[in-house]
């Protein structure tokens, strides 16, 4: 039986156009793209699947939800975990690092966070999420990772969503974060 196609994404319309343009731009520059999800819980793959040929540019997402699953999974070492949290610039450094390795990908960004509405602390509020991009040949010193707040006002849904939203615009190839 035929279905007809349908225009219609599960994502707000701003994911899906972002997630487009990740495609686009990176089928554009020869890229392969690979995921490391753990407060995202697999929302950027999602997003960037739903795009039609979605497949010249993605071939791994890793959702490590579990600090077990990022030792296991990805390799990141218990002790940057025991030392400094699931929620760390190291930890989503060691998680990129990982999914580059792993994937044989070109790029790899790694989520981490709190997306709450418990698990927040002092040092770690609700709406922390760390975020790193990695790349193929490059020195794992150089590899971009920063702390976002995005803030404890949201929602445990609008903080997922947020959080993936800057892993798609990060993947874009344009895209230059700032040391």
């Amino acid at each position: 039986m035929a279905r007809a196609k349908s225009s219609h994404s599960i994502l707000p319309a701003a994911v899906s156009a972002l997630a487009r343009r990740v495609v686009r731009e990176n089928a554009a520059a020869g890229r392969k793209v690979a995921t490391a999800e753990s407060c995202t819980g697999g929302l950027v793959s999602a997003a960037i699947t739903e795009i039609p040929g979605s497949s010249a540019i993605f071939e791994y997402g890793f959702v490590t939800y579990a600090n077990e699953a990022k030792t296991e999974i990805l390799g990141v070492n218990r002790d940057i975990i025991d030392a400094f949290g699931a929620v760390s610039v190291a930890t989503a450094w060691a998680m990129a690092l990982g999914a580059l390795a792993k994937s044989g990908a070109d790029v790899a960004v790694a989520v981490s966070g709190v997306a709450g509405p418990d698990g927040g602390s002092d040092d770690k509020p609700v709406g922390t999420v760390v975020f790193a991009l990695a790349k193929k040949g490059q020195d794992p010193e150089d590899v971009f990772a920063e702390v976002k707040q995005l803030g404890n006002h949201l929602s445990r849904a609008e903080i997922r969503l947020s959080a993936a939203q800057y892993a798609l615009e990060l993947l874009l190839p344009t895209h230059t974060p700032s040391p």
